[in-house]
This record gives C-alpha cells, sequence and structure tokens, in this order.
C-alpha cells in the first residue's frame, strides 16, 4: 500500500532590495501605468551582486529546517527547479547542500521554466510514495535578475527573484496529502521563450555577448496566448479527473506571470478572488519560486487549514505546463500575519 506525501512545512526568501515601476521609468521608455495595465506588477525584488540562485535556495531551506524544527542531517533528498543554476555543474542542489549541512541528502535540478516547482514536487513525491525517502525537500528558486536585460522594456519589467521551499514527509492518513498530477511539455514552443546562448549549441562568445543571446527571449503575443488557454486546461482536467470542481477548491495557487493569465484561469474555473492566491504584485515573476512563494505567504496569512483542497497551476517555457492537487495537511497558524494582497 502507497504511502501518502504531505507537505509537513513550508518557507520562503526574498531579497531585499526591491525594483519599483518607478525605478523602471528611469531605466527604459515605459511606465507604471503601462507595466500595471499589461502585468498586474508594481515591484519586484532583486539579489544583489555576488549572490546567486543557490544562496536564496539555502535560506529558504534554513527557515524550513526552522520551522519544521529538524536538523538539516534529517533531509533525505534536496530538489532545485530552477532556470537560473549558479553554473552548469556542479547542480544548485549540490551547492544548497553543502550550505545547509545536509550531508546526508542527495540532489539534482530540475529545468522546466515556470513550471519547475510542479515537475519537481512530482518527482519529490514518487520517492516518499515508493517509501524509499522520509524527508525530502523540494525547492523552487530563480534569480531572473541575473538573465533580463534592462534595456528591453518588454522582459525587464516582469522578473524578480525569489525562493520558495517545502518538505514532504510520508503519512498514514488519507485525508490529506498529494493527490495528483498533470503534466506537460511541448518542445515546438521552445522558439517563443528561451534563452538562446550559453549552452552547447551556442557557448559564451563575442557573438552571442553582443547580440544579447544570454538574456531571456520571448515573443509575448504568443506565449500568453499558449498560456492563458493551457493554464486554464489542466486546472479544469485535473479537477475533473479527480470528480471534483471550482466549488471545491479552498485555495487556487496560480504560477504569477501575468494578472490577466490568472484572471482568465479564474473565469473558466468558475471561481471567486477569495479562492486564489495573488502576489505578483509585489514580486513579478519569480518562475519557479512563484508556486512556493505564493503558498507559504497565503500558509502564513491562515488562509489554509488542514484538509483544505488545493490546486497548484502553472505554464512556463518550453514549453512546459501543468497541474498539481492536493489535500493541505498542516493546521492554522497561531498568529496569521497580515499582507498586502491584490485587490480584486
Amino acid at each position: 500500500m502507497r504511502q501518502n506525501a504531505y507537505i509537513s512545512a513550508i518557507a520562503h526568501y526574498v531579497p531585499e532590495k526591491v525594483l519599483t515601476n518607478a525605478d523602471l521609468e528611469r531605466m527604459v521608455d515605459t511606465s507604471d501605468e503601462w507595466i500595471r495595465a499589461r502585468t498586474g506588477i508594481r515591484e519586484r525584488h532583486i539579489l544583489e551582486p555576488g549572490k546567486a540562485t543557490s544562496d536564496m535556495a539555502t535560506e529558504a531551506v534554513k527557515n524550513l529546517c526552522k520551522i519544521r524544527g529538524i536538523d538539516p542531517l534529517e533531509i533525505d533528498l534536496i530538489i532545485v527547479a530552477t532556470v537560473t543554476p549558479d553554473m552548469f555543474f556542479p547542480s544548485t542542489a549540490n551547492l544548497v547542500q553543502d550550505k545547509v549541512g545536509a550531508k546526508n541528502a542527495w540532489g539534482f535540478d530540475v529545468s522546466a521554466a515556470c513550471s519547475g516547482f510542479i515537475f519537481a514536487l512530482s518527482a519529490g513525491t514518487q520517492f516518499v510514495w515508493a517509501g524509499t525517502h522520509k524527508k525530502v525537500v523540494v525547492v523552487g528558486a530563480d534569480k531572473m535578475s541575473a538573465i533580463t536585460n534592462y534595456r528591453d522594456r518588454n522582459t525587464c519589467v516582469l522578473f524578480g527573484d525569489a525562493a520558495g521551499a517545502v518538505l514532504l514527509e510520508p503519512t498514514d492518513r488519507d485525508d490529506i496529502g498529494i493527490m495528483d498530477f498533470m503534466l506537460y511539455s511541448d518542445g515546438s514552443g521552445a522558439e517563443y521563450l528561451k534563452m538562446k546562448a550559453g549552452g552547447s549549441l551556442f557557448p559564451a562568445s563575442l557573438e552571442t555577448v553582443v547580440n544579447d543571446w544570454h538574456f531571456v527571449y520571448q515573443d509575448g503575443k504568443t506565449v500568453f496566448k499558449f498560456a492563458v488557454t493551457k493554464m486554464a486546461e489542466v486546472s479544469i482536467d485535473i479537477l475533473k479527473k479527480n470528480n471534483l470542481s471550482g466549488k471545491d477548491l479552498k485555495l487556487l495557487v496560480p504560477h504569477q506571470a501575468n494578472l490577466r493569465i490568472i484572471d482568465a484561469t479564474v473565469k473558466r474555473l468558475g471561481i471567486t478572488y477569495d479562492q486564489v492566491i495573488i502576489n505578483i504584485e509585489r514580486y513579478g515573476n519569480t518562475t519557479a519560486a512563484t508556486i512556493p512563494l505564493a503558498l507559504s505567504e497565503a500558509y502564513q496569512m491562515g488562509k489554509l487549514d488542514v484538509g483544505d483542497l488545493v490546486l497548484f497551476s502553472s505554464f512556463g517555457g518550453g514549453f512546459t505546463w501543468g497541474s498539481a492537487l492536493l489535500r493541505w495537511g498542516l493546521p492554522k497558524p497561531e498568529n496569521p500575519v497580515k499582507i498586502d494582497e491584490n485587490e480584486k
């Protein structure tokens, strides 16, 4: 009999430095009104120079261990979802393992862009389901400022830096835990959302640097059209597969890429904004970190209690998209915090 896996702790980390829309107005030809109308973003956090994705992930995992009251030596496995690894190798998971002192853990990275956290959560859950691992840390972290062209007004307004982490553990309860996943990819979308250079096809050279191939490239209209369709579809499909509907949801935790994409998903599901966590206005698109960051804040605010039905939904470059369905396993915090949410 398969043992259930549940999220036993959650934590996040965001850098202190804030880059506002007003700051961007002084950098490129844009405006606060233009950015808010098209994305819903008013500010984003930026990691300081000399720091990397592993540093944010490390802080999130340290917070996670503190919250759960465990020693890092108890961790069995670390999976880091990211498209901004510190370096190609060793993996960012290996670097985090060393920095937190999780000497009994092994780890690996998952590259699925904005869907990375759901993909990594799926992988981590299998190890608990299989009965081979007791404490699996899944991290979503990206330093998007490292691959953002701050001369390109179409992309520089979108991205921020952050990390979020969850701890997966086995449970004998059948009324809580990870229920299901639906994961997809379509490699034909690579031409519309990618970082062209830096890999084996186009190693760093004068040509790649001059042509800005080491920055995110996005065909905004194509990506938006695909994302609006797929995020809503996969959200509806996973609920139908489990004989559920939007009315059964306590909370939708969508990837925070664009407020209009979230709006479309909410409408297709037929739910209210009381059933959604939205924090894109304060962080922008932090890629693999958006879902665990939003989930962490939702929990801190007291939006979740034991047994609540939660849905994750995401879309990312590649293309990748997916959803995850779970019953929440943690009681409400004793002292919920008040966080400035987006007004709907």
